[in-house]
Formats: structure tokens, C-alpha cells, sequence
């Protein structure tokens, strides 16, 4: 028994291959990637966290030990079954011209099964500000080498007497934000139901002919990520490594999560809808949705939070295109299927009385621009993601989506108390998902330095309270 860090003790570290009782089980699998999934080829690996609250005679060590976690690890592998690439790797086989998933009998997920030495699950789970860094040991690292890419590692973590938290760390190329929610409400109905079949709205399709690329996108973002990294054009292949020093996180960061209530959302459309100015028409022509208004009123409060000087403001967010294609996918197309829109102001327009109109009119315009074709304005250069900003501009990207029913992921004995994306500290994003409390709100976490969260919700909670 080794300790990763004074606040986690690890108890086993395992491999969980897909069960051979399922009838989706197969010798080997693979599947090439489409551009949708070389736009993302070296983002840094996706780290989300789970947090289950458990009665106190469920969270003990030896009732853990014996009754959950070997459920956890039989339905774990049964959910594999039915996503097999997830089990498998990222590889590039010698003289392909791009790399593809592939799956091979034996292949499976890196499981760590931890118990915490702290008592801060209610912090944890709670909205209230703490530390950045105690989510850390929470989640496993992907193994990333030259050759070749895990694509999900999973940490169990007990907290005694508490509950537990299930932490992943997954490769962006292999599937985006869609199937990382359906691949967990998966695990959790399998364990939930104690079957081996899942309902047709969990069961992932894995036809990639429905992805057309007649301009060939998928060399061009391999070629742009080539650049991006100085990696040999001559070689044909590129590294699966990550540099570190692009995932480095400041100490002094805070985390803490805001809630929209179904009411505050309604009374922010009242307030745009009397603030935004109207055509000739007479008519309003914006994209009111939970989504605009949120983000808009999220984006208002975080660049008063920097404050409001001439500085250049990214509003960047991903949008899922599978319904969007000719003819669409399906909504459980396995992959990636999103591409970003991105746009910048100056920070002075967010100020005074106009400012939230403002945002609105921002982020209003770039749904519209999604809704005259999928690549109508989108951000299609992958080197973006790692450019150097220009000096002093602040970068509101979205992670996530309230449309992605990431607290349906129900396990049966256990309540889900909070969903985290522990990697928005390294992108500087903001993690947008459903009220837990499934009344139609949105939430928001946040990840800044303690004075500035502390700024942000002064902004935040007294702007909701002048809406009264």
C-alpha cells in the first residue's frame, strides 16, 4: 500500500477488461478517426469527477470493500462491453495516414481504487469555495506515451463513513462531452439494474459513414496539430505525449459552483428582453435559450471581476452537430461530434447598464452563426487551443452543457451530489450542467483565484438580487 499524497491512500491499482458475458463482446475492434476527433487529438485529457453520498453503514470500509465496489467493478466491465474502444488505445499503425482507436482481447481500463484520509466530502459537494488542489488526488492520470494513448483511466475514491467519488480521466479525441455522460448513466444502469443489456437511448452506434470529410479536414488538423508542436512532417506520425508543462495549475486557485434557479433564469430573459433593442420590425431578433442567458450573465460578472478596461474578451463554446449533419447522426453516434465558435470583444463594452445586453447580443450572435451550417464561423485552426494569448485578454470557454443529463448517473444505493470538470483550472473554462436538484436551473463552477471568486460572486449574487 503506497500513499500518492498525504490526502488519498492508494489500495489497489487494476485493469478491468470487458466482461465476456455480454453478447457485444468481441475479439477486436477498431475504429479511424474522423476530423471531428483530429480537432482534438492533443487536448489534454478530460478530468471529471463524480461525488455519491452514501448512508453511514454503506460508507464504511469493510460494507464498501465487500458490497459496492465489486458491484462498481462487474458492471464497470459490462459497460466496457458495450463500449469497446473505450477499453482499447489510440494508435497510429505503421503507413496510415491517421491514427485510430483500437481494441485488442486483454486491453482495459486502468481502475485505482483510493481511500481518503480527509473529512471534506461535505466541502466537496457543497457550492461553497475550497481549494482547487483537494480534487486533484481524486483523479487518475492517462497514460499518454510516443506510440500510443490510453483513452479513459478511472479512480474509485471511499470517503469513510461519507460516500465516494468516481474520477476519470479521458482522451478528448476518442469522444467528446456526449459520450462521456452516456458512458457513465451506462455504468451506473447497468450497476443500478444488475443486467448486461442497455436501453436503446445508452447503446452507442459506431457507424462512422455518416461523417463525410470531401475537403479533408482530418490531414488538415493533424498537419495544423505537426505545427502547433514542431513534431517531423517526415515521419508521419505525432507523439501521443502531452508536454506537462501545458497542464500546469497555480496553487492559489478556488473552486466553487453557482446556481441559476428556474426563476432566475426566467427573470434574466424579462431583463434582456426590455434591455436589447429591436429591428425595424418591431421584433427581437435573438437566441433567448437557458443556454444564451446564463452564459451571457456569467460572462458579465467574470469580466467585471477583471475589470472593465480595453482588454480583448474569447467567448468560446462547443457545439454538438450530430442532429446538425446532412443526414444527421445519431444522438448516440459514438465519437466526437463538436465543433467550437468562438468570438472576442472589448472588456468596456461588458460595463454598466448595457453590459448584459451587450452579452446576450455576443453570444446570441454566435448561435445564430450554428444555425446557418455546422461550419458557418466555426473555429477551425486546433492551434488555438495552445497559441499565447495577446497580453491581458481574458478567455471565457465552456465546458460542458446543461443538455448533457450528467446527473442521471444513478447507481442505485447512492445519491449524486456533484458533478466537477477538474480540468477547466488548466483551460481557463467554465462548467455548465444541469441543476443537480432537476428543477430546470443551470449551474455554473468556476475556477480563479480566491480574491477573484470572491469578486465574482459579489457581482454574481448581487445582480441576481436587483432582478427582485
Amino acid at each position: 500500500m503506497a500513499a500518492t499524497e498525504s490526502t488519498v491512500t492508494i489500495h489497489e491499482i487494476t485493469r478491468v477488461t470487458p466482461s465476456s458475458d455480454s453478447p457485444n463482446s468481441a475479439n477486436e475492434f477498431s475504429l479511424p478517426l474522423t476530423f471531428f476527433d483530429t480537432y482534438w487529438f492533443k487536448f489534454p485529457p478530460v478530468q471529471s469527477l463524480y461525488l455519491y453520498q452514501l448512508s453511514e453503514s454503506h460508507s464504511t470500509p469493510s460494507y464498501f470493500n465487500s458490497e459496492i465496489l465489486p458491484r462498481l467493478k462487474k458492471s464497470l466491465s459490462l459497460a466496457l462491453s458495450h463500449y469497446l474502444p473505450i477499453a482499447g488505445y489510440l494508435k497510429w499503425p505503421p503507413g496510415a495516414d491517421r491514427p485510430l482507436v483500437s481494441y485488442t482481447p486483454n486491453d482495459g481500463v486502468t481502475l485505482t481504487v483510493a481511500e481518503s484520509n480527509v473529512a471534506n466530502f461535505d466541502t466537496l459537494i457543497s457550492n461553497e469555495m475550497h481549494r482547487a488542489k483537494d480534487l486533484h488526488p481524486l483523479t487518475p492520470e492517462l497514460v499518454l506515451s510516443d506510440d500510443k494513448a490510453g483513452i479513459l483511466a478511472v479512480q474509485i475514491t471511499l470517503f469513510p463513513l461519507q460516500g465516494f467519488s468516481i474520477g476519470t480521466a479521458a482522451h478528448h479525441s476518442a469522444f467528446d462531452g456526449r459520450i462521456a455522460s452516456m458512458f457513465m448513466r451506462s455504468w451506473a444502469y447497468l450497476c443500478k439494474h444488475g443486467t448486461n443489456e442497455l436501453p436503446p437511448e445508452l447503446a452507442p452506434s459506431f457507424d462512422r459513414s455518416i461523417i463525410k470529410d470531401p475537403s479533408g479536414l482530418v490531414l488538415r488538423f493533424l498537419n495544423q496539430w505537426r505545427a502547433v508542436f514542431d513534431e517531423d512532417q517526415e515521419s508521419g506520425t505525432i507523439s501521443f505525449k502531452i508536454p506537462a508543462s501545458l497542464q500546469a495549475v497555480s496553487d492559489g486557485v478556488v473552486r466553487a459552483t453557482f446556481e441559476f434557479s428556474r426563476n432566475d433564469i426566467k427573470r434574466l430573459k424579462e431583463k434582456a428582453l426590455s434591455e436589447l433593442k429591436t429591428d425595424g420590425s418591431g421584433k427581437q431578433q435573438r437566441h433567448l435559450s437557458s443556454f444564451v442567458v446564463t452564459l451571457a450573465y456569467t460572462a458579465t460578472c467574470l469580466v467585471k471581476t477583471k475589470g472593465e478596461d480595453d482588454r480583448d474578451v474569447v467567448i468560446d463554446f462547443g457545439v454538438d452537430c450530430r442532429a446538425r449533419l446532412n443526414p444527421p447522426a445519431p444522438p448516440t453516434y459514438f465519437g466526437n461530434c463538436v465543433v467550437n465558435y468562438s468570438n472576442s470583444e472589448k472588456a468596456r463594452n461588458f460595463a454598466g447598464e448595457n453590459g448584459f445586453a451587450f452579452a446576450i447580443d455576443m453570444v446570441s450572435e454566435l448561435v445564430q452563426k450554428v444555425k446557418k451550417g455546422v461550419f458557418e464561423g466555426a473555429e477551425m485552426n486546433v492551434s488555438n487551443f495552445y497559441a499565447p494569448k495577446l497580453p491581458g485578454t481574458q478567455l471565457i470557454m465552456v465546458a460542458g452543457s446543461p443538455k448533457l443529463n450528467v446527473y442521471d448517473a444513478d447507481f442505485g444505493q447512492s445519491k449524486l451530489k456533484k458533478v466537477e470538470i477538474v480540468s477547466i483550472e488548466r483551460d481557463e473554462a467554465v462548467f455548465m450542467a444541469e441543476s443537480r436538484e432537476g428543477n430546470g436551473g443551470v449551474e455554473v463552477g468556476l475556477a480563479l483565484e480566491k480574491h477573484e471568486m470572491e469578486k465574482f460572486a459579489a457581482f454574481f449574487y448581487g445582480g441576481l438580487k436587483s432582478l427582485d
